[in-house]
């Protein structure tokens, strides 16, 4: 007799098969040749480990403190001056042709792949149909398999060799597929864009369009550390506050070195982690690596990695290593108890973003605490 275990695995082979049918009438009305399609799909099935991954991940997020620990760790220092030296004729290349530094280049390549090494192994059609059959964002991993299969009929890469991150995430630097067909380059000029090869040029390149084209400025730094001085309005920080750097100056903000701080554009203050932790004052550059990764605390750790690699100093301040971070149906909770108190987040989806923090400050006003923003525990409890 079946099992109930085995019948749930038959029921769900069968309806990933039907819907692999489903889809590849779709694939074909855009474009996609039924034997590419084919070929693409032959062997694949239902990833269980691909949806235990999915089904996980984002339950809990490091703090900043500990997320920057490990991106800008010794080793991962130590590995990329080892990696600047060793491609420094081919970053210069691709500096002159994109205009973005070599260390930030190496910094996203140090954070996505720990400079190639862990590039991922799992078959990208394979990950992404299980994601887009079974995946709370079904439309968008669908997207993500369609643009994959574009990839292959264009020619660039083989189906077997197409591996990538359980999310299918591909290459040196993790493109996504509709970021590969919108950024990737043929920087060696063998008529392929492959980000896959153990040979990074083509993916570093790549990641220098992709910033480029985004709006990277060449020469200018994303941020740099500020201290605050002790009267200072905590609720002009966020990046919704734009001001020129000789405008915060002259509300007292110093760069921790003490040095003057340049104009680089409109500026904002950030505090990732509240009035116990660093600030920043962000520019531009910031917002540009925001759109290869929206997280604050990835955006952080990309620029102070590339500052760290050309010789900076690390983070001066402390953090509030005490906090931990908020699981994400607390990020929900802390959402709807904000809504529910009149204090309008923009829904609940436990993304902390600059409406959720605008509603963290006018709720901290009410209540008398500092207006930094902070989603901490103690916040939430305060709610509750």
């Amino acid at each position: 007799m079946t099992g109930p275990e085995t019948l749930t695995q038959v029921t769900s082979a069968q309806g990933f098969a039907n819907w692999v049918q489903g889809f590849r009438g779709r694939a074909l009305a855009q474009g996609i040749h039924p034997q590419v399609f084919d070929r693409a799909f032959q062997g694949v099935t239902l990833n269980g480990s691909v949806i235990e991954k999915d089904r996980n991940q984002g339950e809990f997020v490091k703090p900043i403190w500990e997320y920057l620990d490990r991106a800008v760790s010794d080793e991962r220092l130590a590995n990329g001056h080892q990696a600047l030296r060793e491609n420094r004729k081919l970053l210069r290349r691709i500096e002159a042709a994109y205009g973005v530094d070599p260390e930030v280049v190496v910094a996203v390549w140090g954070l996505e792949s720990s400079y190639g090494t862990r590039r991922g192994d799992i078959p990208v059609i394979e990950a992404l149909a299980t994601l887009a059959y079974e995946a709370r964002r079904g439309r968008f991993f669908e997207g993500q398999l369609l643009a994959a299969l574009k990839i292959l009929q264009s020619g660039d890469v083989h189906p077997q060799a197409m591996v990538g991150s359980w999310a299918g995430a591909m290459g040196h630097t993790q493109f996504i597929p509709t970021s590969y067909l919108s950024f990737a380059v043929d920087f060696t000029g063998d008529g392929k864009r492959d980000i896959w090869s153990d040979n990074p040029a083509d993916a570093l390149a790549s990641t220098a369009a992709y910033l480029q084209r985004s709006g990277w400025r060449a020469g200018q730094p994303w941020g740099v550390e500020v201290a605050l001085p002790r009267d200072f309005d905590m609720g002009l920080t966020g990046e919704r506050q734009k001001r020129s750097a000789a405008e915060w100056q002259a509300l007292g903000i110093r760069a921790v070195d003490g040095r003057a701080i340049a104009n680089h554009g409109p500026a904002s203050i950030l505090l990732p982690a509240g009035v116990r932790g660093a600030a920043f004052m962000i520019f531009p550059n910031f917002h540009v690596i925001e759109k290869y990764n929206a997280a604050d605390a990835y955006v952080i750790a990309i620029g102070h990695l590339s500052d760290r690699l050309r010789g900076a100093a690390p983070i001066r301040a402390s953090w509030p290593r005490g906090d931990r971070a908020l699981a994400l149906q607390e990020r929900i909770e802390l959402q709807e108890r904000l809504t529910a108190a009149g204090f309008d987040t923009g829904g609940a989806d436990g993304k902390i973003g600059p409406k959720s923090v605008a509603a963290v400050k006018s709720f901290q006003r009410s209540i008398g605490m500092i207006p930094d923003g902070y989603a901490s525990l103690d916040l939430l409890k305060r709610l509750r």
